[in-house]
């Protein structure tokens, strides 16, 4: 059974940072494409980045040079660190497998200006 468990998520004031976390069991995770997702208010989901293997990651050009995805293949987790936050980051943060549509239950953040 596969699961992904999100935690960091939080509320902040813009310019401030946060670190989410994702947890996955169930999967071969070093050979595994893990990708952060979010949903704000009212929007579709929309890709954050994707870790393909260690070293190799995409960005959305909305989070280009203010967040790191990273991943820990001993601890079957997989990282997004966010800084220089901005309201417009406001959303429901979700870890994914996407290739084969696993998600994680999603975590919040928010952002105040």
């Amino acid at each position: 059974q596969v699961q992904l468990v999100e935690s960091g998520g939080g509320s902040v004031q813009a310019g401030g940072s946060l670190r989410l976390s994702c947890t996955a069991s169930g999967i071969l995770f070093s050979i595994t494409t893990l990708g952060w997702y979010r949903q704000a208010p009212g929007k579709e989901r929309e890709l954050v980045a994707t870790s393909v293997s260690i070293g190799i990651t995409n960005y959305a050009d909305s989070v280009k040079g203010r967040f790191t995805i990273s991943r820990d293949n001993n601890k079957n987790t997989v990282y997004l660190q966010m800084n220089n936050l901005k309201p417009e980051d406001t959303g429901v943060y979700y870890c994914a497998v996407p290739a084969r549509d696993y998600w994680g239950q999603g975590t919040q953040v928010t952002v105040s200006s």
